[in-house]
């Protein structure tokens, strides 16, 4: 049946730019200049976003997305330059705009949301200055400007708009700082909203709220997203369409469902296949990766640019580049640039590694218990004095095993980074607590600690500029790393380095050409796999992770995840793993401890915690991820009287909620849960709500 044009598919290819174009790439091919050199970071690239619609972008980091983002813009860095191709923004040719007409074009037709909104927010300037500003650029005068950022704020679902006015960003949440930044884009109404990963870091919960913000704004103002993302999820659940980019190129294109349920290029397929699947864990064996790495920008090659890493390339593929081949689809038009597009979905699996067993130091049997490396017993820690106190941590208790992963997840503000922290011997905890390694006790700071025993705990930040020098080489990191401290002497170094730094990075997939690029040379996903082989440098005992895979795309993060369940199964290291990703965590974890408001509420075996019952807290970050719905939570600043999840539990059974501290409830097989509502009871209500959801 035909359908009304209006209705029907985007093209995959196409000529020109249209009238019902919010953004339009034709042949677009953009190149930086390096050591005298130009290099090509986009070859050919055509792909368009309706006006209304969602695109998503995806890829490995390096292919190119965030360049389509500044190109869209005109706001290339000064060694880059579109070499050919035609550039439209709602109607406006970008490439022959002058100075004014950019300006107008970037102040009323488009806005960009980056990946770290603290770097796109002044730290200096109140948050109503800097909003303020956003609507002054558009045309409005002082006053309007105010009380329009009053209402924008409310707008981004902001509960108390005059106190995140008068707020500076670093008074505010990440979550909330990305409200701000999304109000401040949409001062101008623009008709295309680039958003540059815009969840990356955020827990599940203030993901959800993003995106479900940013999903309700485009219905309210009929605006076009362009989406960039190396979460798969994120763009399945919000984007219409989605491109895929290969080292510059648009490999294959089509309608998110149609991509995503079958897939016409191996490069698609293996993407698809790095995510960790619900109901799979490390013991399972391990995560498929996508074999070699994306060739240096600029490299140009006879054949397909993907043949050297695809495992259905022949020699067809090594010599003749393949064209765009367009076929119908169930909700569209999909384009893929493969000479066997038609098998695609059949690429072999790779070879994996030997299965990895569970360690000895982590198994119960009838004869010992788990040796426990770490323990934590009854730590609180309180920052601020007075009327100013907050408790960040209350009373936490844990236990590392011996080759065993510890899943922490939890809500920002739960307290996860502070007991790493405090666990690294950073922070010091409150009177009457005390952090154990081997059963001794450990100082509270780490500057007290003995260097054998600092060498045994080893910390993954989330943000790699944090824990590695800017202005050194990759080698002389790791290098730097792989010195071995003595308690009284210098650190020494032996003839075996070099090889030893050669394999630390191949095991992270950092090519060996990075060896002499400085740190601050480097894109973020090297950055973080070169932080990760510097934590691994020292053969630690116990490596804590924080948020070590959430600026990674899906390929390098499979990777690291097998890494991380080789090394642990060789070496009987530990690992405190936190995330924001649950579903890496139900992959990697073999214990999961949920923390909220500083408080542990549930605690278990990883299969037990994800399968149910669950604490309500629990229930609601697992709803988060899989349905993309927000909980609505906040973490309280002071703990109540009653449940510290009272005034946001959606089962919440009355005035004993209010009034009484909840028991710990054993639900079997060392699975605890901290509330009222019995576990029978408890596990009744889920399993029904569970019957509901599948049945609509």
């Amino acid at each position: 049946m035909n359908r009304p044009a209006s209705s029907r598919p985007a093209l995959a290819t196409f000529g020109a730019p249209r009238e019902d174009d919010a953004l339009a790439l034709v042949g677009l091919t953009v190149a930086y200049r390096v050591r005298g050199r130009e290099r090509d970071v986009l070859t050919d690239v055509s792909l368009r976003v309706r006006r209304g619609e969602a695109y998503g972008l995806v890829g490995e980091s390096g292919c190119g997305k965030s360049t389509v983002a500044l190109a869209a813009l005109r706001y290339l860095p000064r060694n880059g330059r579109v070499k050919a191709g035609k550039i439209a923004v709602a109607g406006e040719d970008v490439l022959a705009l002058d100075a004014d007409g950019l300006r107008t074009l970037r102040a009323n037709a488009v806005s960009m949301v980056y990946q770290d909104p603290a770097g796109a927010l002044n730290p200096t300037l109140t948050v109503a200055r800097q909003l303020s500003e956003a609507f002054e650029a558009a045309g409005a005068d002082a006053s309007v400007a105010r009380s329009r950022s009053h209402a924008m704020l409310e707008r981004v679902r902001i509960a108390d708009p005059g106190r995140v006015l008068a707020s500076y960003p670093h008074q505010l949440s990440g979550g909330m700082q990305q409200r701000v930044v999304i109000a401040m884009a949409l001062a101008s109404n623009p008709a295309l909203l680039i958003l540059d990963e815009p969840t990356t870091g955020l827990d599940a919960t203030v993901e959800a709220e993003v995106l479900d913000l940013i999903a309700k704004l485009r219905a309210e103002l009929g605006m076009a997203v362009l989406l960039i993302s190396h979460d798969l999820a994120v763009i399945g659940r919000m984007c219409e369409r989605v491109g895929v980019l290969y080292a510059g190129r648009l490999v294959e294109e089509g309608a998110t469902r149609d991509v995503f349920e079958r897939a016409r290029h191996p490069y698609t397929v293996g993407l698809l296949r790095c995510l960790p699947t619900r109901g799979r864990n490390k013991h399972a064996g391990a995560l498929d990766t996508i074999p070699g790495e994306l060739p240096a920008p600029g490299a140009s090659a006879p054949g397909c640019i993907y043949a050297p890493r695809c495992r259905l390339a022949d020699a067809r593929c090594r010599e003749q580049a393949p064209p765009p081949h367009r076929m119908a689809s169930v909700h569209g038009e999909q384009m893929s640039r493969c000479h066997y597009h038609e098998r695609a979905i059949e690429l072999p699996f790779a070879a994996p590694p030997e299965a990895p067993r569970t360690s000895q130091g982590a198994v119960l049997n009838g004869e010992s218990e788990p040796r426990v490396v770490l323990r934590a017993l009854d730590v609180s820690r309180t920052f601020g004095h007075g009327a100013q106190a907050v408790r960040a941590l209350d009373g936490v208790s844990i236990e590392l095993h011996a080759g065993e992963t510890l899943g922490l997840v939890g809500e920002s503000g739960s307290g996860k980074t502070t007991l790493a922290r405090l666990l690294l011997g950073l922070h010091a905890p409150d009177a009457g607590g005390a952090v154990e390694l081997d059963g001794k006790r450990l100082h509270a700071r780490v500057a007290r600690r003995r260097a054998g025993e600092r060498a045994a705990l080893r910390v993954v930040f989330q943000h790699p500029d944090g824990s590695l020098n800017r202005a050194l080489p990759v080698k002389r990191l790791i290098a730097r790393a792989l010195a071995r401290p003595h308690d009284g002497a210098p650190p020494t170094h032996d003839a075996s380095d070099e090889s030893r730094i050669a394999g630390l990075l191949e095991a992270v997939r950092v090519p060996a050409r990075y060896l002499a690029a400085r740190a601050r040379q480097l894109s973020g996903g090297l950055k973080q796999r070169v932080a990760i082989a510097q934590a691994f440098a020292g053969e630690p005992r116990i490596v804590i992770c924080d948020e070590p895979t959430s600026a990674l795309d899906v390929s390098v993060q499979a990777a690291i995840l097998n890494l991380l369940a080789r090394l642990q199964r060789e070496r009987d290291v530990s690992y405190l793993f936190i995330s924001h990703d649950l579903d890496v965590v139900r992959y990697l974890a073999d214990r999961v401890v949920v923390l909220y408001a500083g408080r542990v509420v549930e605690s278990g075996p990883a299969a037990a915690v994800f399968d149910g019952p669950w604490h309500p807290y629990t229930e609601t970050l697992l709803a988060a991820r899989a349905l993309g719905e927000s909980s609505a939570n906040g973490t309280p600043l002071a703990p109540p009287r009653g449940c510290i999840f009272r005034a946001h539990c959606p089962r919440k059974l009355g005035a004993i909620c209010d009034e009484a501290p909840p028991p710990l409830a054993d639900a079997g097989g060392g699975h605890r849960i901290l509330c009222h509502i019995p576990i029978a009871e408890l596990r009744a209500l889920q399993d029904a709500e569970k019957d509901i959801r599948a049945a609509t």
